[in-house]
Parts: C-alpha cells; sequence; structure tokens
C-alpha cells in the first residue's frame, strides 16, 4: 500500500461522535439564541445526527445526555438511531443542574446528596446496558469558592469512592471515561482540574478508566499535545471532547480558534496509536449564533484535516532531523504537512466513499434545513436549559 493509500484508509475509517445536545439549543452562560427547526425530542436528535453522518461519513454515533435525552424505552432509542445508520455512543451524566448540588454532588458534604448522585451515575449504567452504549462520561462541577468552605482531602475521599462504586458497576466490555477543568463553577478549588488528579483516579480504579481531555477546559498557554502524548503513553487517554477557546471554556467549533494546536495534538495522536479506535473522538460543542448541522458538519471536517496533515508528517525524516539536533529541518518537517492543503485529498476520499465531495453544499443542496423548519412547529424546543 502507497503512503497516500494507507493515508485516504486511515481516514475512511476515522469515526467522530457527535453529541446530542449541539443539536438543540445551547450556547452561553448568558443567552440561548433559539432556532427554527431544533429538535424537541431525542428521536430528533438522532435524525440531524443522521444527515451529518450522512454527508461525511465519518460520524456514525451519538452521545446521549442524561437527563436531557431521557426516554422511557431506551432500547427503542437505540433502535431508532439504528434504523437511521446510527449508534448511541458515551452516556453523559448530568450532576450539576439540581438545586441539592449548590455544594457539589460526589463530593457533597451531606451523605444524602452523595447518594443521589451516584445514584444517577448507576441509572446512567443501566442506560447503557439497554443502548449497548460503551462509555460512560463523567464531569463533575464540583468544589469550592472560598477557602476553608470544605475539606479539601476529604473530598478527594468522597470523589474516590463514588468513582469506585460506579466502577464496580461496568460490565466486562465498559469503561469511564473521566473528564477535568481547571475552573468554573467552581472558582477556588475543582475536584478535578487537571489530567494529573483524574490520571491519579483512574489509575487506582483499574483499566476500565480513562481520562477524558477536553481541548477547551486549560489555562491559556498549556500544552495539550504533551498531555496527550503522556496520557497515550500511560494507556489512558479515553478520548477527547473536541471544542475551541479563546479565552477560558468556550465550546467553540473544534479547530476554530486554533487549528495548529489541533494538528499537534492529532500529530501525537497519530504518532502515540491512538488513530486504532480505542480513542474516542467526541465533539463538545455549543452552536449558539450558528446553525446547528452546518456547525457540526464543518467541526468535522476540521477533525478530518488536521489528522490529515498529521498523517502525512514524514516521520521518517522527523526522526533523522531528531536524532542528529536539526532544530529547524524538524520544524520544518511539521510545519510542511500543516501548510499542506489535505482538502482535495479528503474529496478523493469522500468520492470513494460514495458521498458528496463537499458536505457543506450536499447539506445545503439536500432541503433538510427547511424540512425540519416547516415540520418541526409546536411542543417543546430541546436545550440545555441555560
Amino acid at each position: 500500500m502507497t503512503e497516500r493509500a494507507a493515508v485516504k484508509a486511515a481516514l475512511k475509517t476515522q469515526a467522530v461522535e457527535t453529541p446530542s445536545w449541539a443539536y438543540g439549543n445551547s450556547g452561553t452562560r448568558f443567552k440561548v439564541f433559539a432556532q427554527q427547526g431544533v429538535p424537541r425530542t431525542p428521536q430528533e436528535k438522532l435524525d440531524d445526527a443522521a444527515k451529518v453522518h450522512e454527508f461525511t461519513g465519518v460520524a456514525p454515533t451519538v452521545a446521549l445526555h442524561i437527563p436531557w435525552d431521557k426516554v422511557d424505552d431506551y432500547a427503542a432509542l437505540a433502535r431508532h438511531a439504528e434504523d437511521r445508520g446510527l449508534r448511541l455512543g458515551a452516556v453523559n451524566s448530568n450532576t450539576f443542574q439540581d438545586d441539592d448540588y449548590r455544594l457539589g454532588s460526589v463530593c457533597h458534604p451531606d451523605a444524602a446528596v452523595r447518594r443521589k448522585a451516584v445514584d444517577h451515575l448507576l441509572e446512567c449504567v443501566d442506560i447503557m446496558d439497554a443502548t449497548g452504549s460503551t462509555d460512560l462520561k463523567l464531569w463533575f462541577a464540583d468544589g469550592t469558592n472560598y477557602p476553608g468552605q470544605d475539606d479539601i482531602r476529604a473530598r478527594q475521599d468522597r470523589l474516590a469512592e463514588a468513582l469506585a462504586e460506579v466502577y464496580g458497576r461496568l460490565g466486562d466490555d465498559q469503561r469511564m471515561l473521566l473528564e477535568y477543568k481547571l475552573f468554573e463553577p467552581a472558582f477556588y478549588t475543582t475536584d478535578v482540574p487537571d489530567w494529573g488528579t483524574a490520571y491519579a483516579h483512574c489509575l487506582k480504579l483499574g483499566p476500565k478508566a480513562q481520562v477524558v481531555v477536553d481541548t477547551g477546559h486549560h489555562a491559556p498557554g498549556t500544552n495539550i499535545e504533551f498531555i496527550v502524548a503522556t496520557l497515550l503513553r500511560e494507556g489512558k487517554l479515553g478520548g477527547f471532547d473536541f471544542n475551541s477557546r479563546f479565552y477560558a471554556d468556550d465550546d467553540l467549533m473544534v479547530g476554530a480558534a486554533d487549528p495548529f494546536q489541533l494538528f499537534r495534538i492529532m500529530y501525537e495522536v497519530v504518532r502515540g496509536g491512538g488513530l486504532s479506535g480505542e480513542v474516542a473522538f467526541m465533539l463538545d460543542q455549543c452552536h449558539n449564533v450558528e446553525s446547528k448541522i452546518p456547525a457540526i458538519l464543518r467541526s468535522v471536517m476540521n477533525v478530518q484535516e488536521a489528522t490529515a496533515k498529521a498523517l502525512l508528517v514524514d516521520r521518517d525524516a522527523l526522526g533523522a532531523a531528531q536524532r542528529t539536533g536539526d532544530v529547524l529541518g524538524a520544524n520544518a518537517v511539521l510545519m510542511d504537512a500543516f501548510s499542506t492543503d489535505v482538502r482535495p485529498l479528503l474529496r478523493e476520499v469522500r468520492e470513494e466513499m460514495g458521498l458528496d465531495p463537499d458536505p457543506m453544499a450536499a447539506y445545503a443542496r439536500s432541503g433538510w434545513a427547511e424540512k425540519i423548519v416547516a415540520e418541526r412547529v409546536g411542543g417543546e424546543q430541546a436545550g440545555w436549559g441555560a
């Protein structure tokens, strides 16, 4: 197989999971701007997700969020997805929107609140059993705002106890993906603030616990690709929540703020064998001022472009330059790959997959946007409640 053929084969097998909540009304903490044609049910979210997969060919799974996607029959929801060429992906928990969680959830000083939170996480595993999902994705808003508000070490003990109980409930083919976030909504301490804390808990739990890297959840200047390389080296990189940030956790479209950073991250994924299928590539974005489905299409395409460039790095030339201390030569190898226009290559890949070479134009011609605006009248639009 030629190098070009190998690159194209890798791109054809890459999968990007889209989040159900991105199809609904979501956005900033200040105002969510409702749009026409937004889904009213989890089933309609899947209908929209099917269009993203139809035009990209690489978005076969959809992440759920509980309770935003709560239904009476999860097996039926899985069948609805299958009928549209999709599968249900990661199940995301929610321990941050109830009044009881004002002082935390699994780290709360009140044992009754902790019990409520853990029961919700166990419910999410039950839903995984019904849907066939393999990943439980956990993010906790737990933390404190003031020094002395709570015992920092005790909160870590509570967290470890809760995670251990949920970990013990996982099936043989299921795993726990633990996400971290530098700050927000807690501003003095956050109970899972960085990759080291998440890694320490996952290491203690065992092989079915891995770390999720949300590309927006870092301090300015953080070398995210170093974190990715380290977690891959340790076998603890479970997946990504892809988005972009300019200032904090902006939840903008992946690749929009810093395409070079996304390329550097994807190079470390390629270098570390992360395209083998064990690392989940998930979007976690809010589309507040842009149209939902086109924004998700563009996001998937941005991930594809960064991956294609990462695959084009001449690793033999790079290794030779690194071994001989050729600093500028090594940098040039990376920059040459990043500067390559991979859009013609991706058009070829899509044509070989039987797809339109331009997903954005194909979607615009499909009439789906007009159809959902006309049909989705009445009912309550899906949204995350901001």
